[in-house]
């Protein structure tokens, strides 16, 4: 009795060669302060600038992307498939900002969304003691 399971020669040639590894996340992003203002910078290969979504409400700023599964799959039989479809989100706290100056574009697979922050104004008051 074989209890060893059986592999294929296509089963090795596809596999990723460290399995144990954590797949990437989708939608990775950086994000860095620059002149007063927060950047985001979001990698979205293959979508398109109507498969996004962008909201802020409640000091959060959302980010969607939602991509529909291929339909015109007839006569394909997949060895491997990585590419992803579906809707992914997320999500970012960034406090006091000036949300009516929110900017964003999308070029070439990367989306960039601009924030300003909020000036700071010291409202530090000394209170004398009677």
């Amino acid at each position: 009795m074989n209890i060893v399971p059986r592999r294929f020669f296509l089963d090795d040639l596809f596999n990723d060669f460290d399995e144990g590894s954590i797949k990437p996340v989708n939608m990775k992003c950086d994000i860095y302060e620059k002149e007063g203002n927060y950047c985001i910078e979001m990698d979205l290969p293959g979508y398109d600038k109507k498969d996004i979504d962008i909201d802020f409400d409640n000091k959060y700023l959302t980010i969607t992307a939602s991509k529909e599964e291929d339909v015109n799959d007839e006569g394909k039989n997949y060895i491997r498939r990585e590419r992803n479809f579906g809707s992914y989100k997320r999500q970012f706290y960034l406090g006091d900002i000036n949300e009516d100056e929110i900017k964003a574009e999308f070029n070439n697979g990367i989306l960039k969304v601009v924030v300003p922050k909020k000036e700071i104004i010291d409202t530090k008051k000394k209170i004398e003691i009677d």
